[in-house]
């Protein structure tokens, strides 16, 4: 019989907390026991797991005491605040944050890429980031038969990465443009400065080229994200890395243009091979159907999704890759799940 966990979900009731607390049901985890924390906003609420009533609780430093796993997702400066307390406790934990990404001290895992390093981790487990998670998922296989020596990435990335106050946004932008009558006129489709809080822009029916905050070398922390986490994950600090982050006016789940440069040359057909045999990946890619990922088929599914596969033209052993997958999933919470799975 599996061991059974005493389980705390730290961000119980955010985004990505309630993915939890789905995903664990589904894939029936083996818990014994399962405490809800977040902020003091939440405290009186109940959330419903496997048919029954948890209250969520405040967040302290004293909230692990008899916990054996910590999910934990509410923001980098609380984990970076509560998880020492609950290693101290006895307590893994896994944390689908920035705060311990590129700690040395700390494994950043994608079990389809590099579940074996799982084994160095000293009490927390950091969870990568959601454009990372399905990059990697799609380019290590490649990288394995033919040593990727570049990649360019280019994100399009839905809003409910921002969080559920963003989510709510677009909906409300979108609702006031589309209940006015000129809003098809060229010019008229825009919504008051008032509509405007979360994002530093109108987000419905725009993009906006900038994702989370600008570094001293022009680019945004997300795309560094990217850059570090992948090297890092892929155990390969020489693949040169580049990457825009693009936020796009679609609810759930990111999509990627990935151009990558290798070693050995690989063709189209035979990334399709490797792709299809490879853990966690699906191709979709027939363009004579219109057969291609997007982010509406691959919202609530757990695979990252591959197509329009084809060379890179413009160099000798060059592919262009599309990339999409559901970010609350495949992108937080089922990879934070699939690493207590490991344990």
């Amino acid at each position: 019989m599996p061991r059974q966990w005493n389980v705390a979900v730290v961000g119980a009731t955010g985004a990505v907390g309630s993915r939890f607390l789905e995903i664990l049901a589904e894939r029936n985890f083996p818990i014994k026991s399962l405490k809800l924390l977040a902020s003091e906003r939440s405290q009186g609420k109940k959330l419903a797991f496997k048919g029954r009533q948890y209250p969520v609780e405040v967040l302290t430093h004293g909230s692990f005491k008899g916990i054996d796993l910590v999910l934990s997702s509410a923001g980098a400066a609380r984990s970076k605040e509560f998880l020492p307390n609950a290693v101290k406790e006895g307590a893994v934990c896994v944390d689908n944050t920035s705060a311990f990404r590129m700690d040395e001290e700390v494994p950043l895992i994608v079990p389809e890429v590099n579940a074996h390093s799982i084994k160095k981790h000293k009490g927390i487990i950091a969870n990568p980031n959601c454009s990372t998670i399905q990059m990697v998922v799609a380019l290590y296989p490649l990288h394995k038969a033919a040593k990727i020596k570049r990649i360019v990435a280019s994100t399009y990335q839905s809003v409910s990465g921002a969080g559920w106050q963003h989510v709510l946004e677009m909906f409300n932008q979108a609702s006031s443009i589309v209940a006015d009558e000129s809003a098809f006129e060229i010019g008229r489709h825009n919504v008051s400065k008032e509509g405007i809080r979360a994002f530093p822009h109108q987000i419905a029916f725009n993009l906006i080229p900038h994702i989370d905050v600008f570094l001293k070398n022009a680019y945004t922390k997300e795309e560094m994200k990217l850059v570090n986490e992948t090297r890092k994950i892929m155990e390969d600090p020489s693949i040169a890395i580049t990457a825009t982050a693009v936020r796009v006016p679609v609810f759930y789940a990111h999509s990627e243009s990935i151009n990558i440069e290798t070693e050995k040359k690989i063709t189209a057909d035979e990334a399709h091979r490797i792709l299809r045999s490879s853990p966690g990946v699906t191709v979709l890619d027939k363009t004579s159907e219109n057969l291609y990922p997007m982010p509406l088929e691959a919202e609530g599914k757990d695979a990252v999704y591959v197509g329009r596969i084809r060379e890179d033209e413009s160099i000798k052993n060059g592919l262009n890759l599309w990339v999409v997958s559901d970010n609350l999933r495949k992108g937080a919470a089922l990879n934070t799940v699939q690493i207590a799975e490991l344990l």
